[in-house]
This record gives C-alpha cells, sequence and structure tokens, in this order.
C-alpha cells in the first residue's frame, strides 16, 4: 500500500477526491455484496420451505401409501370400571367376552414396632448389634431372581441395611418417627416380590418377621393379574396385557354369580369410520398449509428494486425501516421462482388428475373434496382443496358429506383410492426431488448445490474486485504523493531564494 500523504502543501482535499475517483470501482464491490448477501437469503428461504417439503413427503404422504394408515378400530366395553380396551389393527371385528380375576399388585411390607436391646429409640445410625442382630449373621434380601446379602459387623448400622434393600432395587426407607421399616417392591407382579433370610432372632429385631402376632411386620404379598379374554387365560405382572396388538387396561376385578363363577363383559369392536375420516382431513389440512404457503410465495410482489443494505445505509434509518425493507426483500425471493412452480406443479396436477381404480379414473371430487375455484377461494389459497360437509370449513359446511357417506357405505374404496393417491403422489415427489450431479442434492426441489458454487463465486469475486479496489486507490494516492512531494520541494526552493533575497 502506497503512503498516503493529505494535501498539506496542495491544499487539497486528498481523500475525498481520491474517494471520488474510485468510486465506481467501490460501488462494484458494494454491488458484489449485496447480490451475495441476497443470494444466502433466498439459500435460507429454499432451505426453510423445502424442510417442510420433505417433512410433508416423508410423514404424511408417505404414511398415506400404507392399508394400516386406514385401520382404526374402536371399543366398548361394558364395564369400563373394570376393564378398558385399545384396539390394534388386528383387533377382530365383533363381540368377545372377557372378566378380571385379579389385578397385579406389588408386595408392601410394614415393618413391626422395634428398639434396642436397651428399649432406647432406634435412628438410622443405630448399630444391628445394639438391636439384637448377631455379629457375624448373614442377612438377605431375595428379589427380581436375585439374593443380595449383607454380613453384619460390629458397625452395621440402620442405613446399612436400608442401603442394601435400595441396592436389590426395592424402596426401603426406616421411619423413625413411628420405629418401624417401610419396604415394597417398585413394579408389580410376583416376580418383583421379595422375602427375607436370616435367622429369626435377627429378623424378629428388625421387625421383619410376618407371623400375625402385635409388633410383627404385616405384609402385602405381589400378585399377577389374571384376564380371561374368550375363555383363554393371560397371566401378567402388568395390569396393561398386549393381546395380539389391542391393550387391555385392568381395572377392577369382576363380580361373581351365584354359582361363584366370574360375570363376563362385553368388549365391541368395529371399524372407526371417524378416525379414518380424521386421516385424510389430517392430509388434506397439511397439504394446504404447504401449498398456500408455496402459491403465497410464488405470487409474491417483486422487490428487484430494493437491495440488501450496508452498515452506513442501516445507520441513516431506523430500526424499523431497516426491518421493513429487508422483509420487503425476502418475501419477494421466491417470486415466479422456476423451481417452485415446478413442485408446486408436481403436487397439484398429481391431486387433480385423480387415480386408476378397476380401470375407472377416480377423482378426490368423486369423495366431495375440490378445490373452490379462482372466483371464490382467498387470496393465494386456489391450490388448497376443502371437504364438503367440514363442520369446520365454513366454505363447504353447508355442503352434503360424501365422504363420510362413502366411508361407511364403501370404506374399502376410500381406502383404495388414498392410498393410490397416496403413491401416486409420493412417486411423482420422488421425481421431483432426484439428485442432479453440480446442481441439486437428492431430497432437494431446488437447486442446492447450484446456488452454493454461486455463493462462493461471490465471495471469489469480491476478493478480486477489492484487491483491484485497493490497487486503483493507490495508484492515486501515490499520484496525489508525488504531487505533494514536488510542491514541497518548490516551496523549500521559493523559500531558500526569497532568504537570499532579504538578506
Amino acid at each position: 500500500m502506497a503512503i498516503r500523504l493529505s494535501g498539506l502543501n496542495s491544499g487539497l482535499d486528498t481523500e475525498s477526491i481520491i474517494k471520488e475517483l474510485v468510486s465506481a470501482k467501490s460501488m462494484k464491490v458494494t454491488s458484489l455484496k449485496k447480490a451475495q448477501t441476497r443470494l444466502s437469503w433466498k439459500q435460507d428461504a429454499w432451505k426453510n420451505l423445502n424442510s417442510k417439503i420433505y417433512s410433508l413427503y416423508t410423514d404424511t404422504i408417505s404414511n398415506l401409501r400404507w392399508d394400516k394408515t386406514f385401520v382404526k378400530k374402536k371399543t366398548e366395553v361394558s364395564d369400563s370400571s373394570i376393564l378398558s380396551v385399545t384396539a390394534g389393527t388386528d383387533a377382530p371385528i365383533g363381540v368377545q367376552e372377557a372378566h378380571v380375576e385379579s389385578l397385579a399388585k406389588s408386595a408392601y411390607l410394614t415393618g413391626g414396632e422395634i428398639s434396642t436391646t436397651s428399649g432406647e429409640s432406634v435412628t438410622g445410625s443405630t448399630k444391628l448389634a445394639d438391636l439384637g442382630v448377631a455379629v457375624g449373621e448373614k442377612l438377605s434380601v431375595a428379589t427380581n431372581g436375585e439374593n443380595y446379602e449383607l454380613e453384619v459387623t460390629d458397625a452395621t448400622t440402620m442405613n446399612d441395611w436400608v442401603s442394601k434393600l435400595k441396592e436389590a432395587g426395592l424402596n426401603a426407607s426406616f421411619d423413625e418417627t413411628n420405629q418401624r421399616m417401610y419396604i415394597s417392591a417398585k413394579k408389580t407382579g410376583t416376580d418383583h416380590d421379595f422375602s427375607f433370610g436370616g435367622s429369626d432372632t435377627s429378623l424378629s429385631a428388625l421387625g421383619l418377621v410376618v407371623d400375625g402376632s402385635e409388633k410383627t411386620a404385616t405384609k402385602i404379598d405381589a400378585s399377577n393379574a389374571v384376564l380371561v379374554l374368550n375363555k383363554v387365560r393371560y397371566e401378567s405382572s402388568s395390569n396393561n396385557i398386549v393381546i395380539n396388538g389391542s391393550t387391555y387396561e385392568l381395572k377392577g376385578v369382576s363380580s361373581k354369580n351365584e354359582d361363584g363363577s366370574y360375570k363376563d363383559i362385553s368388549i365391541t369392536t368395529n371399524d372407526d369410520f371417524d378416525e379414518v375420516y380424521n386421516v385424510i382431513k389430517d392430509f388434506v389440512t397439511k397439504y394446504n398449509e404447504l401449498i398456500n404457503e408455496m402459491t403465497k410465495l410464488y405470487n409474491a410482489d417483486s422487490a428487484s428494486s430494493y437491495q440488501p443494505l450496508t452498515s452506513e445505509e442501516k445507520d441513516a434509518m431506523t430500526d424499523e425501516e431497516v426491518k421493513e425493507w429487508e422483509t420487503k426483500i425476502k418475501d419477494s425471493l421466491l417470486s415466479r421462482d422456476t423451481s417452485l412452480s415446478t413442485i408446486m406443479n408436481v403436487m397439484t396436477s398429481t391431486m387433480a388428475e385423480g387415480v386408476e381404480i378397476d380401470g375407472k379414473k377416480v377423482y378426490l371430487s368423486n369423495y366431495g373434496i375440490s378445490t373452490l375455484g379462482y372466483l371464490n377461494a382467498g387470496k393465494n389459497e386456489q391450490n388448497a382443496y376443502h371437504i364438503d360437509g367440514d363442520k369446520t370449513d365454513a366454505s363447504t359446511s353447508s355442503k352434503t358429506d360424501k365422504l363420510k357417506t362413502a366411508l361407511a357405505t364403501n370404506g374399502e374404496g376410500v381406502v383404495e383410492f388414498f392410498t393410490a393417491l397416496g403413491n401416486k403422489l409420493y412417486s411423482n415427489m420422488t421425481n421431483a426431488m432426484q439428485r442432479i450431479d453440480g446442481v441439486r442434492s437428492i431430497y432437494k426441489v431446488y437447486n442446492d448445490k447450484q446456488m452454493a458454487d454461486e455463493y462462493s463465486q461471490y465471495t471469489k469475486k469480491i476478493s478480486e474486485a477489492e484487491e483491484r479496489l485497493t490497487a486503483y486507490e493507490d495508484k492515486w494516492y501515490k499520484k496525489f504523493t508525488a504531487m505533494e512531494t514536488a510542491l514541497s520541494k518548490m516551496s523549500t526552493k521559493q523559500s531558500a531564494i526569497s532568504g537570499l533575497f532579504s538578506s
């Protein structure tokens, strides 16, 4: 970089003059930076939109392809205080009989009241030997198929015994107020029951002997749940029993008949057409949300005359003005975008052209699902679909609900249509998101690789333009520096000559 001298001798505003001389090249750098910023905003806009498109594609549309998505069943139980059922996809249509013989329970023990051999109160730090537990005794607890032992020493305390019980996976504590132990299993079922090992004397000293006498332990043994369904007995450690994909939640024990047999509960299972309707409505709703957003982005007003602001330009504006300026640009970034129009056309044409079933073309409109048309639709909503009779849609709520009628009269035909439509839409969108070398990545509907390359090219061009600008500035500074030096020398000579004549 050249030495930059101000106009001390010439009296010229060198900085301003050179700034004006290089303004064209400076504007070139600014223009490139603004173009790169606009491109980065467009990349962000596409990333956001592509994420939404991919989500609809992988979730809603992908699921629409499978019959199982539409397999919805509901059950009614004659006594829901005893049993509730969540029907699985393989639940048989019709009526089943069941009764509950027992519930799964966890083991729980309330220890007997204890004290030291000298009659003192017990605390967590009380030594077991002071309670009458023999030193060298091996106390144990068996649970979950494992045995845990604690060898008692003259230093072993009540807290050590509680810790060993917790190590075995039990809830355990010693209540100093009531001078009792409280122990329970963390899970229901007989597999998680527990029992103690040790001499009767030692266990009695800890209040863990259950014999029904005063100040001994009281224990509720663990039990398994028993459900008899269609005369088949099912036993489980949990009160939730899964049978053939359906979940049976046991809540109480069935009452008995006079002969001692259990009273059966009726379980009635039917197809849940309301839930199938909701699956279709959910698809339409999510499709509409995305296609409306895409339509709005495509139809947005152009803002080509607006460019990203420099720091100096922002400083001259209020924060609100800057926000409005940048929002106008960002809202317009995908206006009339060819990549956007391509994926929109794929989606809208697939939805409109219907599918062929048994040699006959079937359309969404056959089920009362259609767009409102350009004249009746709201702004940027001309591609959205509405379901006739949908009570939540003011545009079509008063019309006859063809979809619900079709589900009730020909549910299989409805499912066949929507799975075919789902497959077709999924396939066409897959083709639209194929990878193109150097242009776009897989599962992208816009040219992400091309845009990334363009961004890199801007970085290179900006660097080169900045180098040219610096070189151009240096050239002019050299010229003005030479002029200032010449003027300085001239001034020195004039001063010398003037000095000679004055002497």
